[in-house]
């Protein structure tokens, strides 16, 4: 188990490496879109000053040639509380911004500080309301300010709903002639006012429309990547209890052979003793005739000394199974003979044998004594399973596979925890046996190639299937 989790780890490095990873870089992209948009908004705000200028410097030229110069010329005074000269300068003024994103214009004498024109005629007229900007105006500065308005989140996030740039310029007496080096003349204070706020409004949804790409194109990597982790840690996880299955068969392999080679080796050192004994016993039992017939001690000796030799027989097969010499035959030929030789124990157990097979059965290259022997423990355990009785149901079926048998009796059935321990060498639940039986058969199943499955059936009884290659060669 250290052993997976030392593979696992690299993995989760990987994992955690690659989260983080997006993270950063989503939080990356984030903050390099909004530094962006912030970028973008102050090269608006600077192209708005820009524009705000130029606007400032056209007006004042058209205010100087087309209204100054033809009023003084006309009325020898510029006097805009004069409504004809006002309306004259107002005609002047929109046909100048004609085309240009200009919320209001106002005009401010240049040596009382009062409102001389504006488009809200209510501000006409009102004193000392030029602020800082108005002073450096009068000192042949130009200057813009942006202000902005708007609640407490829209402020936060730097987007106010009201964005409003307002741009003050000396109104200056232009040059009559083009050559002179003479400074123009102040006449006055232009301020005029550009609502920026869609343009802002334009920046901030195209830093959503950001966001919202980087989010959807986050979220979608996010989501493969969970998708390929989970599928990557999927395959680690069958892996790992795939490499554990292995290490555990491993390990009950190593076990299986040492015990083998114990018990191999321990048999062959009881089985001469034992044949010494048993031809001792047969012996004195012909002996043990001519003086006393009806001593049973003889018997006893030859027919324990038998069963030990049985004993020793299955300890040798399980330990060293040997390699079947494999001829053609059928299973259905096989399983015959197997029920001809239980055909006195199952009538005495009171055990009824129903048969079904599938026509034209194929031939199977197997060891036919050792399958015999196989079928021969599987029938046994059937008729043990059911000491009141019963039916053993036998099918044999054929597909792509081979040959496949199948065993259903009606007993009680092999309790769970026991069903995972029948494989186990000396495991048994009977009182006599040596617990090799389903291990024997299970080594020669496999030494053809087969498989061989035990499972409770739904309702009662146990369900033996196996399965024999067709066409096995050596």
């Amino acid at each position: 188990m250290k052993t997976t989790e030392e593979k696992v780890k690299p993995f989760r490095l990987v994992k955690y490496f690659t989260f983080s990873s997006l993270v950063v870089i989503f939080i990356s992209t984030i903050v390099l879109s909004v530094l962006n948009t912030n970028w973008i908004r102050t090269t608006q705000q600077k192209t708005s000053e820009e524009y705000a200028l130029f606007v400032t410097e056209n007006l004042n030229h058209q205010i100087f040639w087309q209204f100054f110069v033809p009023a003084a010329l006309k009325y020898k005074k510029i006097r805009l509380r004069d409504k004809v000269q006002a309306d004259m300068l107002d005609k002047v003024i929109r046909s100048a911004l004609h085309g240009y994103k200009v919320d209001m214009v106002t005009i401010y004498d240049v040596k009382k500080n009062i409102v001389s024109y504006s488009f809200d005629n209510n501000m006409v007229g009102k004193e000392n309301i030029g602020g800082p900007e108005y002073l450096n105006a009068i000192t042949g500065k130009s200057s813009t300010k942006l202000i902005q308005k708007g609640n407490f989140i829209e402020t936060l996030l730097g987007f106010p709903s009201e964005n409003k740039m307002i741009s003050t310029a000396p109104l200056r007496f232009e040059r009559v002639r083009p050559d002179s080096e003479s400074p123009s003349k102040i006449i006055g204070v232009i301020e005029i006012v550009q609502d920026l706020s869609e343009d802002f409004k334009t920046i901030f949804r195209f830093q959503l429309l950001i966001i919202a790409t980087i989010t959807i194109v986050m979220c979608s990597l996010f989501i493969v990547l969970i998708i390929v982790v989970r599928k990557g840690e999927a395959i680690i996880d069958k892996r790992a209890v795939e490499r554990l299955k292995l290490e555990e068969q491993l390990r009950r392999a190593e076990h299986l052979s040492s015990i083998g080679e114990m018990v191999a080796g321990i048999s062959h050192e009881i089985r001469n003793p034992l044949g010494i004994i048993r031809s001792s016993g047969e012996l004195l039992k012909k002996k043990m005739a001519a003086l006393d017939s009806f001593s049973s001690i003889p018997d006893i000796i030859v027919e324990e000394a038998v069963r030990l030799d049985n004993i020793i027989t299955d300890f040798l097969d399980f330990a060293k199974p040997r390699q079947p010499n494999l001829t053609s035959c059928r299973i259905e030929d096989i399983l015959e003979k197997n029920l001809t030789f239980l055909a006195p124990q199952l009538e005495e157990k009171g055990c009824v044998v129903e048969k079904q097979k599938a026509s034209l059965l194929p031939e199977v290259q197997a060891d036919s004594n050792m399958l015999y022997q196989a079928f021969l423990n599987i029938l046994i355990n059937g008729m043990q399973s059911m000491p009141g009785g019963g039916k053993i149901f036998i099918g044999i079926t054929s597909d792509i596979d081979g040959v496949n048998i199948v065993f259903e009796d009606e007993g009680p059935g092999i309790p769970e925890e026991i069903l995972k321990k029948v494989w186990d060498p000396f495991f048994s639940t009977k009182d006599k046996g040596t617990g090799l039986g389903l291990g024997i058969v299970k080594n020669i199943i496999q030494a053809h190639n087969g498989t061989i499955q035990i499972v409770n059936r739904q309702t009662h009884g146990t369900w033996v299937s196996v399965t024999i290659p067709a066409g096995q060669r050596k």
